[in-house]
């Protein structure tokens, strides 16, 4: 199946308030000015999620044109840095001018149904949520649902912070076939709706219900680990940061693929002339922090508890495996991070894909580069399940 890029994009003052409203009202069965059938639209969202361009422009050429205006008037041609294996499918997207009412159009969608049997099967679970806050929803993937003291994944969908992953399902099968765990997936409240603590707070609920409920799911308690990708992995490293403050719950690794840490990246730190060129751009950074934490992204104003690359220290974190393209926006940050838990002493492995862009490993995932980097993430987490066991207060 042939698979696109939808991009969104906004004028500079956009006020990310607005799109939520706009989310509640639209109609589900509004047509799109681009004359998007719903399963056209699926299927041009499901190889990868929503990614969110917002520069101002119509096609991917102006689109490109004036992100090198923006950042990176040194590099003429960003497509000579991609992977060549990664090049043919990545050319084949369009742009799509998207309003938000077409992100809420796009909420509404149909998710990937999940692989048949003899693939494990997800199941809905509902469970207390924060206090004040609705009951949080999980889907529970267990691979051997006889077997006892199996390691689990806690995990966080990406979808830049406002939406869901198309491919959420046969994602999660996956991880629990391959790894050999229980997968708890948090179908967490989105932003702009719902702002910061809102979405890390479900998150924290799952993660004390998964440990309560050791017995009850088959788990062993003391291998529980956190991860996701992209907005999933930033949810995944702030939940360890609160899990290592509020002492409650012990992570024996926090597994990041190409994690969202940092909102000043592409605010008040601009982006490299190489980097960001692909599927996730400076502009689509601050719509998306700015919208999950309801100030400027970049500003003095945002809580440094809220963003984990401005947490003051990362020592006593659990250990870590960070994974991300050497042209993904997040590279920098990614590679702060990890330097900055190796300074502190906490276990980390750091990969960086030459040549790969933001979810190059989804759009492409035959290309040599996306199974060494499966490979790389799935071994750390089978390795760290094998091998270590968190501390458990008691």
């Amino acid at each position: 199946m042939t698979q696109h890029l939808v991009t969104i994009h906004h004028r500079d003052d956009y006020d990310p308030s607005v799109e939520g409203e706009a989310m509640q009202r639209k109609s589900p069965s509004t047509q799109t000015s681009n004359q998007l059938t719903r399963r056209d639209f699926a299927i041009r969202t499901a190889g990868f999620g929503l990614a969110l361009g917002l520069a101002p422009a119509a096609t991917l050429a102006e689109a490109q044109q004036a992100s090198h205006s923006e950042t990176s008037p040194a590099v003429a041609d960003p497509y000579s840095l991609v992977d060549p294996e990664l090049l043919p499918v990545l050319k084949q997207f369009p742009a799509v001018d998207l309003s938000a009412e077409l992100v809420g159009e796009f909420r509404q969608l149909p998710a990937m149904p999940p692989l048949p049997g003899p693939a494990p099967q997800p199941v809905e679970r509902h469970i207390p949520g924060p206090p004040g806050a609705p009951e949080v929803r999980l889907w529970v993937v267990d691979p051997a649902p006889l077997k006892k003291a199996k390691p689990l994944l806690l995990h966080m969908h990406g979808g830049g912070l406002m939406m869901r992953d198309p491919e959420w399902m046969p994602l999660l099968q996956g991880i629990a076939t391959d790894c050999h765990c229980v997968v708890v997936s948090v179908d967490y409240r989105l932003a702009p709706e719902t702002r910061y603590p809102g979405s890390l707070e479900d998150n924290y609920a799952a993660l004390k219900w998964v440990h309560a409920h050791a017995a009850e799911l088959g788990i062993d308690r003391s291998r529980i680990a956190v991860g996701g990708e992209s907005a999933g992995g930033g949810h995944a490293a702030s939940l360890a940061i609160h899990a290592r403050d509020r002492k409650e719950v012990p992570i024996i690794i926090q597994l990041l693929i190409y994690p969202q840490l940092d909102d000043r990246t592409g605010s008040s730190h601009p982006a490299p002339p190489a980097i960001g060129h692909f599927m996730w751009t400076a502009s689509a950074n601050r719509f998306a922090w700015s919208s999950l934490l309801g100030v400027p992204a970049g500003s003095s104003k945002v809580p440094a508890a809220a963003v984990p690359a401005r947490a003051a220290s990362v020592a006593g974190l659990p250990p870590a495996w960070i994974g991300v393209g050497s042209i993904d926006l997040f590279a920098e940050e990614d590679m702060e991070y990890a330097r900055r838990l190796v300074h502190a002493g906490v276990a980390t492995e750091l990969l960086v894909v030459p040549g790969a862009f933001h979810g190059f490993d989804r759009l492409v995932p035959d290309a040599e580069v996306s199974q060494q980097f499966s490979a790389s993430w799935k071994s750390a987490l089978r390795r760290a399940f094998a091998t270590g066991k968190a501390d458990i207060a008691e």
